[in-house]
């Protein structure tokens, strides 16, 4: 088991006196299940285990009806090995969103009160579309609106891939206070982030993809692994969506590689397929991104908060949700120039993904700037009570479009800038420059 920063959304959960059935969602192969089962595992008696989506004949146990005793009944004939003890037992329904009955019991096994429920669900088949008879069996189902205390999972982020790798506390602590302070790290461990860096670009945030690296350190086993997700989320695709989308949602999908490789990243849905428009695609783009398989990144109309107040709605680049999972959609051997280093392939589009993963896993909505003029900023975000232009770049110059920003306070009201790169901490006046791997520490809003 890997530390996961989710546990502490579980323990505070379990201690809030008045909590309602826990759902926690997420992409698919997260570490959804193997964290919920730990957590109940560790302050539970007794444990309950229903996988829906391993056994679809569970289904049986919320029919007829959804009350309480029945429910424990059905279970307890069917699985008599169970223990089943009020004030004592935990049960997990996995991947609730096959068994909408499940769910609906939810608000039975509330007013109920002897059990604690734990459920988790991918965000396939919770959000986007369904078929008319999973939407009548969710109807007939009642799925119970505000009888759930909903908890968001993602992949593992860059710290927990610390965590996992030997990183303590105290180093954390210490890049902390370069931050804060706006000194260099020192060299030895300089060196030591920017390889784990490098690493994470690579493998990603996915518990087994991570498992498997830390076991084998072979990038081919590491590639296999990444590739059959992606493959299960294709499958996903077309077990969940209606009919006449599947073809589109998987175009979508399957493009955005391509789409990142442009020089201007802004999603284009030509790029999907040749005229291609946004009434035929947008939907089908909504599907993967109700499924946690990506994140957007809105264009704003100025340079100013509230920033999502100034999103144009119309404009938006689509990166990834985990970093690991587009490396492995790249050419053969991009896996090798990024261990080595070199991490301005692709024109930026790892860098910039690299960064969509760990701003979107620390929960910050994502946004960047363009103009036809020519000034483009990789990322806005609010940082210290201030919209901040962030810029990933290679070298420690200042980018054209952040100068021309610095230069005119009175057009974009922006006083100061944080250029990400691979390189050490720094400052020249209103520009911070800092290393790529202290991305994640930008929590301050």
């Amino acid at each position: 088991m890997f530390k996961r920063k989710v546990e502490k959304a579980f323990q505070s959960w379990l201690e809030n006196t008045s909590h309602k059935p826990l759902v926690v969602k997420g992409v698919r192969q997260c570490g959804k299940t193997s964290s919920v089962i730990d957590f109940a595992n560790k302050h539970f008696k007794n444990v309950v285990y229903l996988d829906f989506r391993e056994h679809p004949d569970y289904k049986k146990f919320f029919t007829p009806n959804l009350e309480v005793d029945s429910i424990v009944m059905r279970i307890t004939a069917a699985m008599p090995n169970v223990e089943i003890e009020a004030g004592q037992t935990c049960f997990i329904f996995d991947e609730i969103q096959d068994c909408p009955r499940a769910r609906g019991s939810l608000k039975y096994f509330y007013l109920d009160g002897r059990y604690e429920v734990i459920c988790t669900g991918s965000l396939l088949g919770v959000n986007g579309y369904k078929t008319a008879a999973e939407k009548n069996e969710e109807e007939e189902a009642s799925i119970p609106v505000g009888f759930e205390d909903i908890v968001n999972m993602y992949p593992m982020d860059f710290e927990e891939w610390l965590w996992a790798n030997g990183i303590k506390n105290i180093h954390i602590d210490y890049l902390k206070k370069c931050l804060d302070n706006e000194t260099p790290v020192e060299e030895a461990l300089h060196d030591r982030f920017r390889d784990l860096l490098h690493q994470y670009i690579v493998v990603g945030g996915m518990p087994e993809v991570v498992t498997t690296f830390m076991e084998t350190k072979q990038i081919g086993k590491v590639l296999h692994v990444q590739r059959r997700i992606v493959d299960d989320y294709k499958a996903d695709m077309v077990k969940y969506a209606l009919s006449a989308d599947k073809s589109r949602i998987r175009e979508c999908f399957e493009s955005i590689p391509a789409q990142l490789a442009r020089e201007y990243k802004k999603f284009n849905y030509t790029v999907v397929r040749p005229g291609g428009r946004g009434r035929d695609y947008a939907g089908s783009l909504q599907w993967i991104e109700d499924a946690g398989i990506i994140r957007r990144c809105y264009n704003t109309e100025t340079t100013e908060l509230p920033l999502d107040g100034n999103r144009i709605q119309s404009e938006f680049k689509v990166y990834m949700a985990d970093i690991g999972l587009l490396v492995s959609m790249l050419e053969e051997g991009a896996q090798s120039s990024i261990l080595e280093g070199d991490l301005f392939t692709y024109k930026g589009a790892i860098i910039e993904n690299l960064v969509a993963d760990i701003f979107g896993k620390m929960g910050r909505k994502l946004y960047y700037y363009h103009k036809d003029s020519g000034v483009e900023i990789d990322y806005l975000i609010r940082y210290k009570g201030k919209c901040t232009p962030v810029e990933c770049k290679a070298t420690t110059g200042n980018a054209k479009s952040m100068r021309t920003i610095l230069k005119h306070p009175d057009k974009y009201h922006v006083m100061s800038a944080i250029k990400l790169g691979d390189y050490n901490i720094g400052r020249n006046e209103q520009l911070l420059t800092l290393p790529l791997y202290l991305a994640f520490l930008l929590t301050e809003v």
